[in-house]
């Protein structure tokens, strides 16, 4: 299998610095890291979508806007239609059709932004995930993460419990619905409760998770101790659910990440650094 790095979407959060950890004047820059899975015979496989074309043209159409402008102006976001999961696809010669799959990590409005340029593709979710999604919302956060509006076009959702088999020390959810075996999901509550990573085998014979919201920054993984900005704190504080599960399931993760660190390369959806690592093919 072939894994392209995608960043589906760019935020700029006033701060700079204290947001992702190197930025020298006043904005941030983060990203949305999505992956493009090359398989023989399933089709090509989305790992997230990050923002859509639809959120490029209407984010804040009334009375259902896909991205609520609270969160549209703490974040500073960038909407690229360049930087749609469709357009990249297409760049790479491939057509919509040609995604059979999407795997969501979770269904916040900048990752699932996108499952409408794909309408005859299968969603595979959490089945916690879905319904906390679909479901009533209570609190700001919940009424701001996820947007009915990017949810409504899915015609095939398959959805999974979150027991599993082992896999390094965590339950995963193998034999996911007409996808290979070397593709599975990770069950990492915390940030939503139905939040899962996304584990695929490489060709290698090594392991690459994407962890999408388990940590922010790379600070948080490959080392003993967890470093992580002020900004980036305060948000997964801010969009946290529960944060002992977040926490332990971070800890967990940075444990797999030093000690398996030959076997098993971890990696989240916002960080700058570990998309430009991956991209070129560079150890984290």
């Amino acid at each position: 299998m072939h894994i392209h790095h995608l960043n589906c979407g760019t935020d700029c959060p006033l701060g700079g610095a204290l947001f992702d950890g190197r930025s020298a004047g006043p904005l941030g820059h983060l990203v949305c890291h999505c992956l493009l899975i090359e398989t023989e015979a399933h089709g090509l496989v989305l790992v997230d979508t990050g923002y859509g074309l639809r959120d490029v043209a209407h984010p804040h159409r009334h009375p259902e806007p896909r991205i609520t402008l609270p969160w549209r102006l703490m974040l500073n976001i960038r909407l690229r239609e360049r930087e749609t999961a469709i357009r990249q696809v297409e760049a790479l010669g491939y057509r919509a059709s040609d995604v059979r799959h999407i795997i969501a990590t979770h269904l916040d409005f900048d990752h699932a932004g996108g499952l409408d340029d794909f309408p005859h593709a299968t969603v595979h979710v959490m089945q916690r995930e879905y319904d906390d999604a679909t479901g009533p919302h209570h609190g700001i956060v919940a009424r701001n993460r996820w947007r009915a509006r990017q949810l409504d076009g899915v015609g095939d959702w398959r959805r999974y419990g979150a027991r599993g088999e082992a896999w390094f020390g965590f339950d995963a959810v193998r034999d996911l619905d007409g996808l290979p075996p070397e593709i599975l999901m990770v069950p990492l509550p915390g940030h939503t409760w139905g939040h899962a990573g996304v584990a695929i085998r490489r060709d290698d014979g090594g392991w690459l998770l994407h962890a999408g919201d388990a940590y922010f920054y790379r600070g948080e993984m490959r080392r003993v101790r967890r470093h992580c900005t002020p900004g980036l704190r305060a948000y997964q504080r801010l969009m946290e659910v529960d944060a002992t599960q977040r926490l332990r399931n971070q800890e967990r993760l940075r444990r797999l990440s030093v000690e398996r660190r030959g076997e098993v390369t971890v990696t989240c959806t916002h960080d700058p650094v570990e998309l430009d690592h991956c991209q070129a093919g560079q150890p984290l």
